[in-house]
């Protein structure tokens, strides 16, 4: 049952729920999850202290219950978690859930995308950030091919799923090869190009490896102007790319440096050891599974979450901006809360 509208103190609705779902990744791409960092050695979490998928199930109860409406299931990479189409199955049934998506690097939807669509999955954003082999196996940190990914949008279009892109753009990595990658993948998904962030601690970033995302418009271009790149009309408060179309197609640009848009955030992120994070570049998080595990009804429940999101004020991207860029050196890991 959907309750009232909740509001944080910025006036902003909570609508929409990220929820990880194992901390693990088959790729070790460089602005997520170096190798030099996550190596062979690196101690990931017992399989008894993620939430399990009743768990999950009764906090995105909770979570529906205040108005959200879209949950996206994320990792780590959220398709190596066992029996996954069990847990999009339950979410499926929860009253008041109008969408369900999963971000994957698509490694695995080869074998999974037809499952997944009929537990009740609606669509997926695939994780591809170049078309060349040798760019993209040094970004991903492993080697692997994008045909492998595209494989798997492939076998994600076949089982009748919803498919978006997104290619995070790095300078001097592969801001070479993005009219290319546009125009190979334009005609079966929306492809979104997203400003190199400063999420989490390990991934080196500066302002120099940022392109701005006028620059991709520009370098999409026929022409290399971005002048026949006509913006398209959200279609919701709180959308995070700003769309725009050429040529017959449509592009998304998600610009959280160079233009926040913090001021229109609705998105929770649930980790998978569920601690609740009111921002991707939140520092600190709230615990829901000492409660959960420790006999709270779903009312306290219920009364947590409240609190929690009636006193966030987070606007980290905007704030950054305001500090000249310099990043805040404890944010949680993005492979602990997804993008």
């Amino acid at each position: 049952m959907v309750g009232a509208m909740l509001l944080d103190q910025l006036g902003r609705p909570l609508r929409d729920l990220r929820i990880s779902v194992t901390d693990r990744c088959n790729l070790r791409c460089t602005y997520c999850m170096p190798a030099e960092v996550f190596g062979p050695e690196y101690a990931f979490l017992p399989r008894s202290e993620l939430l399990s998928f009743e768990e999950i199930e009764r906090l995105a109860r909770a979570f529906v219950s205040h108005g959200v409406s879209k949950l996206r299931l994320t990792g780590g990479e959220p398709t190596l978690r066992r029996d996954l189409p069990e847990l999009i199955a339950r979410l499926a049934r929860l009253g008041g859930v109008e969408d369900i998506a999963l971000t994957t690097n698509g490694l695995l939807l080869p074998r999974l995308a037809p499952a997944l669509k009929a537990a009740g999955l609606h669509r997926v954003t695939v994780s591809i950030d170049s078309l060349d082999p040798e760019v993209f196996g040094r970004m991903n940190g492993l080697g692997i091919h994008p045909q492998k990914v595209l494989d798997g949008i492939e076998a994600a279009l076949q089982a009748g799923l919803g498919v978006k892109i997104n290619t995070v753009v790095q300078r001097g990595v592969n801001d070479a090869g993005l009219r290319e990658l546009w125009l190979a993948l334009r005609q079966n998904a929306v492809v979104r190009f997203i400003e190199f962030m400063d999420v989490g601690n390990h991934n080196g970033w500066n302002l120099d490896s940022v392109v701005p995302s006028r620059e991709v418009m520009a370098r999409l271009s026929a022409d290399g102007t971005g002048a026949e790149f006509q913006p398209v009309n959200p279609d919701y408060r709180g959308e995070v790319a700003a769309r725009y179309r050429a040529e017959g197609s449509e592009i998304g640009l998600i610009s959280s440096v160079t233009a926040p848009f913090c001021g229109d955030c609705s998105r929770a992120r649930l980790s998978a050891v569920g601690m609740l994070y009111t921002c991707l570049f939140a520092g600190t998080g709230t615990d829901l599974r000492g409660p959960l595990r420790g006999g709270a009804t779903d009312h306290e429940l219920r009364t947590l979450i409240g609190g929690v999101w009636g006193a966030r004020r987070d606007r980290y991207s905007e704030e950054r901006g305001e500090a000249t860029q310099t990043p805040r050196a404890d944010k949680v890991e993005m492979s602990h809360i997804g993008g």
